[in-house]
């Protein structure tokens, strides 16, 4: 997703959304003339209550250091030209573009350093294991950052974050591995914070939850001049990753945290659990021609067919009814006429395809793109019905030999 937005889980940062409620419920404590030492002693202070709130013990110390609003910025840009170096920046914008996800003259990489440098409170780097926390932070916003973020850096002494965030061949596996995450450090934190364990509990207290975070984010500028695939993209870990941990707590009480291989492997199980629980695994769609012209090539996942449905739509993002997704695949080509997006996906059932076609694949049907041609077949892969989508400039050479697909080993 641009996770989810695809983009976040390439992200080495832990984005700290201000929640309202948290910080609320907290009572900041006055700032000490060394910052480094109230930031020392807060560490201190929250540690215990971060294992008892997650079941986990600290096997070293974490270490901590503060940042100014600059070097943040810095940080994060360093990550985002690492993580999307011009060419894969423009093949991840194509895409979207072509989906008319995002507007054609936008600069991603900018809008994404301008976005993360917003809404970056502190966070977790697994690279160097360290914790940062931004100064001049309100005591109690700090409290929330902290603590958060230490459920972060617990997590890596019992997960290997880097390469779970890191797997570049499914932006949707690396999605749901996110919001599995960033779900287990929100309610681990709010235990440690918001006082009364039946509060947490209480299925009002994350409808709140839900609602503040929407209210929270759409007070910052960026983000509310963001396109909502990003916008979705940003809030997708906090809210669907800790719907997701409630039942996986509910559902493997006593195991604080799944293992790396049971991590969820596709935004359709953080959606909808029950398929988590039933093995419902997403299918491995591999295309079988060359790559020589090939600019970007990623997965989308369901999250990203449900913010795609809700933009041609103009309506909120609908996530109950599941989509019956079984698995997607698509590249984008480089040509001289402009990129050419070809898009297969593969369903549960033939009703699924169906549903999609009349819908959301109608409306993507009917957006004109001068100088292009978009088609829409539906086709059959290995016995799973299948809805393959091309958006490509008339001239396009590809027309002549349209790449196809086969079911692979998951990786």
């Amino acid at each position: 997703m641009i996770t989810p937005s695809p983009l976040l889980p390439y992200i080495m940062l832990r984005l700290t959304v201000l929640l309202a409620l948290a910080l609320a419920a907290c009572r900041g404590t006055p700032q000490d003339t060394d910052p480094q030492a109230t930031l020392d002693r807060l560490v201190d202070s929250l540690t215990p209550a971060v294992e008892r709130a997650t079941g986990l013990t600290f096997r070293e110390r974490p270490r901590v250091a503060l940042r100014s609003a600059a070097q943040v910025r810095s940080f994060i840009l360093a990550k985002v030209e690492e993580e999307f170096p011009p060419e894969r920046i423009r093949g991840v914008s194509s895409a979207y573009q072509l989906l008319g996800l995002l507007p054609d003259t936008l600069d991603l990489q900018a809008l994404l350093l301008d976005l993360y440098s917003e809404q970056v409170a502190g966070f977790y780097d697994p690279d160097s294991t360290m914790l940062y926390a931004v100064e001049g932070a309100d005591p109690a916003q700090l409290r929330l950052v902290v603590a958060h973020e230490l459920v972060h850096a617990l997590q890596d002494e019992y997960l290997p974050l880097d390469s779970l965030l890191r797997q570049r061949r499914s932006s949707d596996r690396a999605a749901a591995a996110q919001a599995a995450l960033e779900g287990h450090a929100t309610i681990a934190s709010l235990r440690v914070l918001v006082p009364g364990e039946g509060m947490i509990d209480s299925p009002d207290f994350w409808q709140t939850f839900r609602d503040q975070i929407r209210q929270s984010q759409a007070t910052m500028e960026v983000f509310r001049r963001a396109p909502l695939v990003l916008r979705e993209g940003l809030v997708f870990p906090y809210l669907y990753g800790s719907d997701f941990m409630r039942w996986w707590a509910a559902a493997r009480p006593g195991e604080p945290l799944p293992q790396a291989g049971e991590l969820p492997r596709s935004t359709e199980q953080i959606l909808h659990p029950e398929r988590y629980h039933a093995g419902d695994e997403p299918l491995d769609v591999v295309f079988t021609d060359s790559t020589d012209t090939v600019l970007h090539e990623d997965t989308l996942g369901e999250i990203v067919l449900h913010i795609l449905a809700a933009h041609l739509r103009g309506s909120e993002v609908i996530t109950s009814l599941a989509a019956g997704w079984g698995g997607d695949r698509f590249r984008v080509y480089d040509s001289a006429e402009g990129p050419a997006m070809v898009w297969w996906k593969l369903w549960d059932s033939e009703v699924a395809a169906r549903r999609f076609r009349i819908n959301a694949g109608r409306l993507l049907m009917e957006v004109a793109r001068s100088g292009y041609r978009t088609t829409m077949d539906s086709l059959q892969v290995e016995g799973h019905p299948a809805v393959r989508t091309i958006i490509a400039p008339v001239g396009w050479a590809g027309w002549d030999n349209v790449p196809g697909v086969r079911v692979g080993s998951a990786p």
